[in-house]
């Protein structure tokens, strides 16, 4: 599986507005420079992202974008499905019964579906707030918090 641009620099421009969190709304031009991003890429992700609740939109000189809720409960899952990335790695995630031509599902089907599963339930247990905290760094090789979740999450 392969995350598109889409849900990473979605993630990417939510931490940076979580990070610059004042007084004021953050516009998005700030984001696009300090994240090297396309302003107009991000207008179309945070147009979702108010869609989805996300983000708070202010209108007007001195206006861009805020959390629409607290870092620590803006889960990183919810930003990636907000712009419409989901997180299946099965071939037939867009067809009605199956990937293969006589309908039914490979025979690797359950084994990607499974893992779908548990990057979701990763994803799930990461919150905006662990991301700009730099609570994930190192959690590959150690034990973290989300991974206790997802162990927890599975017995």
């Amino acid at each position: 599986m392969k995350l598109s641009t889409k849900g990473r620099y979605a993630v990417m421009a939510m931490a940076d507005l979580a990070s610059h969190v004042t007084e004021r709304p953050v516009p998005l031009a700030e984001i696009a420079s300090r994240q090297e991003i396309s302003l107009s890429y991000l207008e179309q992700l945070f147009a979702r992202l108010r869609r989805a609740g996300i983000v708070k939109a202010v209108r007007g000189p001195g206006g861009g974008y805020r959390l629409a809720r607290a870092a620590a409960d803006t889960r990183i899952s919810d930003i990636i499905l907000a712009v419409d990335e989901p997180v299946d790695i099965t071939r037939c995630q867009h067809m009605a019964k199956g990937c293969m031509e006589t309908g039914q599902r490979c025979i690797t089907h359950d084994l990607w579906d499974e893992l779908s599963r548990h990057i979701h339930l990763y994803l799930s247990s990461v919150s905006l707030e662990d991301v700009t905290q730099r609570r994930i760094a190192g959690s590959a090789s150690g034990p973290s918090r989300a991974m206790a979740a997802l162990q927890a999450a599975a017995e």
